[in-house]
């Protein structure tokens, strides 16, 4: 699946690759400002004048506008890689169902298409988005984040440590919840447009029958089934916050506490204010990251389901392909259906057409009369192949449309491998056409050329050659037919 969907970024490799780079040197730059900050406070606190603290406050200015600048960067990359990538997908996408027949196109429903094309693309686009960019930075920022305040507050950091894997699981534990409540609401949106696309396309069957109140009624029962399942993921969804609250908070009152006793009783040697400013901001970094890293799962969990529809299409083989050498003319516009019968689906409990045996003669002019849903437009769109004939042929002017047919004898002997290597080529003994048409049915034999006429018309007309060359050889009348 993963190398399906890359396959669609292509020309955007390269801001692709260049985003997370970019987001790198943010992060690090931003691992850099609280450590500088907590030296300036350190350097205020001692009586730093302000000519001393210029250099200082200086370069913490510079470090900004480079994580700024970075920043800035990446998300210019980011979109430029995710809406080229989107972009790509849905041409291919798009490209793709453009080879589907008929059967293919009834497997997926054209909703559901319509669904992937849109709803499931976006979804993928956005995860793309965060997977570039913030499923980078979260996790550097925890890893960075975390060590930077072990660096600066030892002990007190520890705080974090206890933290970071209770909120991972509670954050975790709800997505584990609400992946399943996604995967089953895209299914439940191709009922929506489904619901929506009948309506407007049949919107004057429906308006003839006044049947608006039974649509009406359909498109409220599918859009409701869609608000509830997104109703039970948002309830889930609506406890990180206060989760994340609550670690938040709680986390803080210990390292106010541990760091305020800690500046008290060591009178700043062990730990200073600034060292406890800078352990704020890193565990406000970490808590962030791992609230980012939440969202990135409730995205990814969206965009999992929608990349394998999207996946499935692009998988997809078309039912009906092009024959390697195609005909391109037929002899007539005769129509000839032998025994054909035809159901849309293998799991189908009834055919839809049944044991056909009609020829209609090239120039005729026939009416076919039947019910609604009794398979007439199912039969006309057998002719122009449209869909495959389960059983039976279907011909147009002669040629069989829906399989490639051949013949051989029914008995075989091995002589018959050296007719592809035999030379049939003869002098003409009655005029200029003849070694033609024996060319023509040696063709005809090796599957090469279509006849030029029928079979009991050549079998006369090949007597007729032969005897003119028995009789040329040996001198004497040949009685016709030939006696073999």
């Amino acid at each position: 699946m993963i190398k399906t969907l890359m396959g669609s970024i292509r020309d955007y490799m390269k801001v692709a690759v260049a985003t997370p780079l970019l987001v790198l040197g943010e992060v690090l730059c931003e691992m850099l400002i609280p450590f500088i900050t907590a030296n300036l406070i350190d350097a205020i606190k001692d009586g730093a004048t302000v000519a001393e603290m210029l250099p200082t406050a200086g370069f913490l200015v510079l470090i900004a506008l480079t994580s700024l600048a970075f920043g800035a960067a990446a998300g210019v990359t980011c979109s430029h890689a995710s809406c080229g990538f989107a972009k790509n997908l849905r041409h291919d996408l798009f490209y793709k169902i453009q080879t589907f027949s008929f059967a293919n196109i009834d497997e997926f429903s054209s909703s559901s298409l319509v669904t992937r094309l849109t709803t499931d693309i976006n979804n993928v686009q956005q995860a793309f988005m965060m997977i570039i960019r913030i499923a980078v930075r979260a996790p550097l920022v925890l890893i960075f984040a975390f060590t930077m305040a072990f660096i600066m507050g030892g002990s007190v950091a520890m705080v974090y440590l206890v933290i970071i894997p209770l909120l991972g699981f509670g954050l975790f534990f709800i997505i584990f919840k609400v992946r399943p409540i996604f995967s089953r609401v895209f299914h439940k949106y191709d009922a929506l447009n489904e619901s929506v696309e009948e309506n407007v396309t049949g919107m004057r069957v429906v308006k003839s029958y006044v049947r608006q109140d039974y649509e009406k009624e359909k498109f409220a029962t599918a859009a409701r089934d869609v608000q509830m399942d997104f109703t039970r993921a948002e309830k889930l969804l609506a406890f990180n916050n206060p989760m994340m609250n609550i670690c938040v908070n709680g986390a803080f009152v210990v390292i106010i506490y541990l760091g305020s006793k800690l500046i008290i009783t060591s009178q700043g040697t062990l730990f200073d204010v600034g060292q406890l400013s800078s352990i704020f901001t890193y565990g406000f970094q970490i808590l962030m990251s791992l609230m980012q890293l939440s969202m990135i799962f409730v995205m990814v969990t969206m965009a999992d389901e929608s990349a394998h529809r999207i996946t499935e299409v692009l998988a997809a083989e078309p039912t009906i392909a092009d024959p390697a050498e195609p005909v391109l003319e037929v002899a007539d516009g005769s129509i000839d259906f032998d025994h054909v019968s035809f159901k849309y689906s293998a799991h189908a409990k009834r055919q839809a057409l049944d044991d056909i045996d009609l020829h209609i003669k090239s120039g005729e002019t026939i009416g076919i009369i039947g019910g609604t849903g009794s398979a007439k437009s199912t039969l006309v769109n057998l002719i122009a192949r449209l869909y495959d004939a389960t059983e039976g042929t279907v011909r147009v002017g002669g040629v069989a449309v829906n399989e490639i047919q051949h013949w051989e004898f029914a008995d075989q002997r091995p002589e018959d491998a050296t007719i592809r290597q035999a030379s049939y080529a003869t002098t003409s003994v009655y005029g200029f056409g003849h070694p033609l048409y024996y060319d023509n049915v040696i063709q005809t034999l090796r599957g090469e050329a279509e006849p030029e006429t029928d079979g009991r018309e050549g079998l006369k007309s090949l007597e007729l050659l032969i005897g003119l060359y028995l009789s040329a050889r040996d001198g004497r009348r040949v009685a016709l037919p030939l006696e073999y």
